[in-house]
């Protein structure tokens, strides 16, 4: 049994490997011009600090995952992954949420502030980001599934009860 979970944890990692590899592929490159007025403007990932901080995220994440599978067949390194899993989705969860606030802006503008919307100047690059913010949402979906796992490895030998 203690075999096909980590088996399944493993699966799980490598799917949120996965998707941490296609959303930094997707995010890196997104970009596209557009013309406005006679002035030519150049959208990517990179001019908007939070993308930046969404590919690091995501890159650290999957830097992780590739570490975690290949030392997860050590037993004592499972109580450390829960804390490590833990702070994986916390940072996926930070990332995604903040990367989906500007998109959203991107996308719908802000009338309050004054700010247009872009996307429909730059349909190129608002569909690849959306691609990597829902390949991104995945990978923290993935990682909370494999903190509730790890979770109920550690802790099912605490609560057997013994006849």
């Amino acid at each position: 049994m203690a075999k096909i979970k980590k088996i399944f944890t493993n699966f799980l990692r490598l799917l949120a490997l996965a998707a941490t590899v296609v959303a930094i592929v997707f995010m890196v490159t997104s970009h596209d011009s557009a013309q406005v007025l006679n002035l030519t403007f150049t959208v990517k990932y990179s001019n908007t600090p939070v993308f930046k901080y969404f590919v690091i995220a995501e890159a650290i994440a999957g830097g992780y995952t590739v570490i975690s599978v290949l030392l997860s067949f050590k037993s004592l390194f499972w109580r450390l992954l829960v804390i490590l899993d833990m702070v994986t989705a916390v940072l996926l969860t930070s990332s995604i949420s903040a990367a989906l606030a500007i998109a959203q802006v991107g996308k719908k503008g802000n009338t309050h502030a004054g700010w247009l919307p872009v996307c429909e100047q730059v349909p190129d690059f608002c569909d690849q980001v959306t691609i990597a913010l829902i390949a991104g949402f995945a990978a923290a979906i993935i990682y909370f599934v494999l903190l509730l796992c790890s979770l109920y490895v550690v802790l099912s030998p605490i609560f057997v009860v013994t006849p």
